[in-house]
C-alpha cells in the first residue's frame, strides 16, 4: 500500500510539510475502505499483504490495540506525532524502517513476522514486555533515546527469531529480563549508553544462539546474571565503562558496585570471547558461572576503577571475578592488561589456564586470587609481570603450575597480621606434575619470596634462576612438609631471608652454593632426599668437605643432628660409606662444641675430650685409626718395657722368660689372656704405664669391634 506525498520527508524537519501529513487513523481506515480509501493493500505474490505508508507525518494516535489484522505494516521514512500503540494486537509483522517516533507501545504484541525498527530514531521508551514475535526482531542502526531512563522494555520478550542490533544506538536501559531468543542476539558496534546504571538488563534471559557484542562501546553495566546462551558469548573489541554505582552493595566485601559486565549464575554452552581490544573500566563478573567452551582473555584490558592506597585488601578492587565459575575449555589471558585483583576462588577449569606474557597491577594486595581452584591441565604464568601477590593456596592442577620467567613483586599484607604475604603461595596445592619457579627468558623473581608448604609435587619443584626475597626478615622460601619426586635449588643469587626446608621428601635433589649461601636461616629438620642429582663420586673429598661447609654456614653454627644424619644416611646409600663416615665425624664435632658452649667452666676438658675421640678413634666411625692407635700403644709400651728391663716375677717357679712385646700385646689386648700381664710384677712408673694401656686396650679395642659389627652387618 502507498501513501502519495511526491518527495521524500526529513522525519528531522521540526516543520514537516503539510502535503506529508496525515492522520494515523486512516491507516487503520484505509484497510476497511480499500474500494474508495487512500490506501489500497496489494499483496506480493504467495506473501501476506503488504500495508506501505511512505513519507508521511502521522498525526495523532495509531490505535491497534487488541487489533487483529492478517496485513504487514510497512511504515518507510515517517514521523509520529504520537507513540503508535500495538498493544495486544495480533498482526502478520510491523516495520518502521527510518521513521522517527516519540515511543511505541507493543506491550503483549503478537507477530507473525518480523518486527522492525531498522534505521528509525525512538525518542521514548519502546515497551515490547511479553511481545510474542514468530520471527526476528531488527533493531539495526536505529537509534533510542530515553536518558536515564529505560529506553527498550521487553521483559519476557519471545522471539522466534534473532535480535539484530548491530549498529544500535541506545541511551538509557535495555531491559531484555527472562527474554526468550529462539536464534542468536547481535549487539555488534552498537553503542549503549546508560552510565551510572544498567545498559543491558538481560536477566535470565535465553538466547538460543550466540550473544555478540562486537566492537560494542557500553557505558553502564551489561547485566546478564542468570542468562542461558546456547552457543558463543562474544564481546570481541568491545568497550565497557561507567557500571552501575550500587550504594546499597557499596558496603559488602563480596560486591563489586562499579562492574560492567555480570554473567553471575549464567550458562554459555560455547566460548565466552573478552579479548583482542576488549576494555572494562570496572569489574567483569562470572561468578558461579558455567562455560561450556573456553574463556578467552587475550589482548584484554580488565580496569578496576578502586583508588589505590587505604586498607582493602582487595588493593585496586577486583577487575576480574571468577568464583566459583566452570570452564568446560580452557581460560587463555595471553598479554592481557589487568589492573586490580583477578580473583578467582573455588574456580574450575577442565583445560588449562592460561596468563602468558600478561600484566597483572594490583601493588601491595593480592594481585591473584585462586584458593582452592581446579584446573584439568596447565596453570601457566610464564613471562608474566605481577605488582602484587599471587596466593593459589590449595588449588588442584593436573599437570603444570609454570611461573617460568615471572616476576612477582610489591606482594601485600595480612588483614589481621602486620606480617607481608609471599609473592607467590601455594601452599596445600596438588600438582599432577612440575612446580616451576624457574628463569625463562628472564629470570623468576619473587621479592616477597614463595610459599609451597603442604604442597603435593607429582614430579618436579624446580626454582632453578630465581631471585628469592627481597627483605632479611622474612622468609625467602617455605616448602615446609612438601612432597615431590625432584627438588631443585639453584637460585642465580642467595635468597634473601629464611629458608624452611622443614619435612620436606623427595627422592632427588640438585642444589648450588648460592642456595645455600641465604642470607637467613635455613631450617632442615626432618628434611630427607634420597639422592643428589650429581653423586660425589667416592674419590671426591673436596665435595663432601664443600657441602659440610654449607651445611654449617645454612645453620648459622647452631648445631642440629638431623641434617647431617640425613647427609651421611644418603651417602651410605649411595655406597660411599667413607664419605658417610666423614659427615658423621663432623656431626661429633660441632655437637661437643655445642656441648662445650653451654659448659663454661667445663669447657677446655670438653674440647679436650672431643678432640682425643676425633684423633684417635674419630668418634667411633673410624674403627681403622682406632686399630692404628692399638697398635701404636703396643708398640710404645713395648719400647718402654723395653727400656725398663725385665720386670720382676710374681711366681718364682715359673720358667716363662721375659719378653716386652708380648707383655705389651697382654696388656693392650683385653679380654685375650696370652699368659703374660698376670706373671710379672709391676712397680713405679711401669705400674702407671701398663694400667694406662689396659684402658687405652679396652676403648680402642671395642671401637675395633663395634666398626668390624657395623661392616658385617653391612
Amino acid at each position: 500500500m502507498t501513501g502519495t506525498g511526491g518527495q521524500g520527508l526529513d522525519v528531522f524537519d521540526p516543520d514537516p510539510p503539510r502535503a506529508h501529513w496525515m492522520p494515523a487513523a486512516e491507516v487503520l481506515r484505509g484497510l476497511t475502505e480499500a474500494d474508495g480509501g487512500r490506501l489500497l493493500p496489494r499483496r506480493r505474490p504467495n506473501a501476506t499483504p503488504v500495508v506501505r505508508v511512505a513519507d508521511k507525518f502521522l498525526t495523532g494516535p495509531l490505535d491497534l490495540r487488541a487489533v487483529e489484522l492478517n496485513y504487514l505494516l510497512e511504515f518507510v521514512r515517517c514521523r509520529f506525532q504520537e507513540p503508535p500503540d500495538l498493544r495486544q494486537a495480533k498482526l502478520a509483522g510491523v516495520e518502521f524502517a527510518d521513521c522517527r517516533l516519540p515511543g511505541l507501545s507493543a506491550r503483549n504484541l503478537g507477530s507473525a513476522n518480523e518486527v522492525s525498527l531498522a534505521g528509525s530514531t525512538v525518542e521514548g521508551l519502546v515497551d515490547l514486555t511479553d511481545a510474542d514475535i514468530a520471527a526476528s526482531l531488527s533493531l539495526r542502526d536505529c537509534t533510542l533515546r530515553v536518558p536515564g531512563g529505560v529506553a527498550v522494555q521487553a521483559d519476557r520478550v519471545k522471539l522466534a527469531g534473532a535480535l539484530l542490533a548491530q549498529r544500535v544506538v541506545v541511551a538509557g536501559e535495555l531491559r531484555l529480563a527472562s527474554a526468550q531468543v529462539g536464534g542468536y542476539c547481535n549487539f555488534a558496534n552498537a553503542v549503549l549508553d546508560n552510565p551510572a546504571g544498567h545498559a543491558v538488563q538481560a536477566t535470565n534471559a535465553h538466547v538460543g544462539g550466540s550473544l555478540l557484542l562486537n566492537d560494542a562501546a557500553i557505558r553502564g553495566t551489561v547485566l546478564l546474571a542468570g542468562v542461558r546462551v546456547e552457543s558463543e558469548l562474544t564481546l570481541r573489541g568491545a568497550a565497557l565503562s561507567d557500571g552501575r554505582e550500587d550504594e546499597e552493595t557499596a558496603l559488602d566485601p563480596h560486591a563489586d558496585p562499579t562492574s560492567t559486565l555480570v554473567l553471575d549464575r549464567g550458562a554459555v554452552t560455547g566460548d565466552v570471547h573478552l579479548d583482542r581490544g576488549f576494555g572494562s573500566a570496572g569489574t567483569v563478573r562470572m561468578v558461579n558461572a558455567s562455560l561450556g567452551g573456553t574463556l578467552s582473555l587475550s589482548d584484554g584490558r580488565f580496569d578496576a576503577l578502586q583508588a589505590p592506597g587505604g586498607t582493602d585488601p582487595t588493593g585496586h578492587g577486583r577487575a576480574l571475578h571468577l568464583d566459583g565459575a566452570q570452564v568446560g575449555g580452557d581460560v587463555i589471558g595471553r598479554r592481557a592488561r589487568v589492573r586490580g585483583q583477578v580473583r578467582m576462588v573455588d574456580l574450575r577449569v577442565k583445560g588449562s589456564l592460561t596468563l602468558d606474557g600478561s600484566a597483572l597491577d594490583n601493588p601491595r594486595a593480592d594481585a591473584v586470587l585462586g584458593n582452592r581452584s581446579q584446573v584439568g591441565s596447565n596453570l601457566t604464568l610464564r613471562e608474566v609481570e605481577v605488582a602484587g601477590g599471587v596466593e593459589l593456596r590449595g588449588v588442584h592442577v593436573g599437570a603444570n603450575l609454570d611461573l617460568r620467567g615471572s616476576r612477582v613483586t610489591r606482594p601485600g599484607r595480612y588483614r589481621h597480621m602486620p606480617a607481608g604475604k609471599p609473592s607467590l603461595d601455594v601452599g596445600g596445592a596438588v600438582i599432577g606434575r612440575d612446580l616451576i619457579c624457574a628463569r625463562g627468558a628472564k629470570e623468576f623473581v619473587a621479592h616477597g619470596g614463595v610459599r609451597a608448604r603442604r604442597a603435593q609435587v607429582g614430579r618436579m619443584a624446580t626454582f632453578a634462576g630465581a631471585v628469592l626475597g627481597d627483605k632479611l626478615d622474612s622468609h625467602a622460601l617455605n616448602l615446609l612438609g612438601m612432597q615431590v619426586q625432584e627438588l631443585v635449588l639453584t637460585p642465580v643469587s642467595p635468597p634473601r631471608g629464611d629458608v624452611t626446608l622443614r619435612q620436606v621428601r623427595c627422592t632427588s635433589l640438585e642444589d648450588n652454593e648460592a642456595f645455600w649461601s641465604a642470607t637467613g636461616y635455613i631450617d632442615l629438620e626432618e628434611f630427607r632426599y634420597d639422592s643428589l642429582r650429581h653423586p660425589i663420586d667416592l674419590r671426591d673429598d673436596e665435595e663432601v668437605d664443600r657441602r659440610l661447609r654449607w651445611l654449617r654456614q645454612a645453620m648459622r653454627r647452631t648445631y642440629r643432628p638431623g641434617p647431617y644424619d640425613q647427609f651421611a644416611e644418603m651417602l651410605r646409600a649411595s655406597g660411599t660409606d667413607e664419605h658417610a663416615a666423614t659427615v658423621l665425624v663432623e656431626k661429633q664435632r660441632l655437637r661437643y662444641r655445642a656441648v662445650a658452649e653451654g659448659r663454661r667452666w667445663l669447657r677446655p676438658l670438653v674440647l679436650l675430650w672431643s678432640w682425643l675421640q676425633r684423633s684417635m678413634v674419630g668418634y667411633g666411625y673410624r674403627p681403622a685409626r682406632a686399630l692404628a692407635w692399638l697398635v701404636v700403644s703396643w708398640v710404645l709400651g713395648s719400647l718402654w718395657f723395653t727400656t725398663a728391663g725385665p720386670l720382676e716375677v710374681i711366681n718364682s717357679d715359673d720358667r716363662l722368660s721375659w719378653n716386652a712385646w708380648l707383655y705389651t700385646i697382654d696388656l693392650v689386648v683385653p679380654i685375650v689372656d696370652l699368659g703374660n700381664k698376670n706373671r710379672w710384677q709391676t712397680g713405679g712408673p711401669s705400674q702407671w704405664i701398663a694400667a694406662s694401656l689396659i684402658v687405652t686396650g679396652w676403648v680402642l679395642a671395642t671401637t675395633v669391634a663395634a666398626g668390624l659389627t657395623r661392616m658385617l652387618k653391612r
